[in-house]
């Protein structure tokens, strides 16, 4: 299996479990991540996340605080090879849910660059708890 089909696979199984050791085990010690879910959980003025310590205490607010909008929802992948991209629709078969982009660089079998881009359903959800 290519590098990028499994963290794609592994990545979502973590998510879906909430298990921490499984998602940060998908990273390399000096990755990073950028979501505007930093500034959120994180109170820091940019939407950062370096180095697999600092990650280690993101995810596990991420997954203490994923809202019941916040489904897995997904049709496949896209990849060079290198760069791993995903989105997360909001109109599912089974109704809305937070539309996000997932974009993954990967080095050496693991993910270096993590960045999450967000839509505007998505973002309601994050600013007020509610998708409208």
């Amino acid at each position: 299996m290519q590098d990028a089909e499994r963290i794609y696979k592994l990545w979502d199984d973590a998510l879906g479990k909430r298990d921490l050791e499984a998602s940060l085990s998908l990273y390399a010690d000096d990755a990073s991540i950028e979501s505007p879910l930093v500034q959120h959980l994180m109170n820091t003025p940019d939407g950062v996340v370096q180095g697999k310590d600092n990650l280690r205490a993101f995810i596990a607010r991420v997954f203490q605080t994923n809202p019941a909008q916040r489904k897995r929802f997904r049709k496949g992948f896209f990849t060079d090879g290198r760069v791993l991209t995903w989105e997360y629709p909001r109109q599912t078969p089974e109704g809305d849910q937070m539309e996000l982009v997932e974009v993954m660089e990967i080095e050496n079998g693991l993910i270096k660059r993590h960045r999450v881009y967000w839509g505007w359903y998505a973002l309601n959800v994050l600013r007020t708890g509610h998708p409208r």
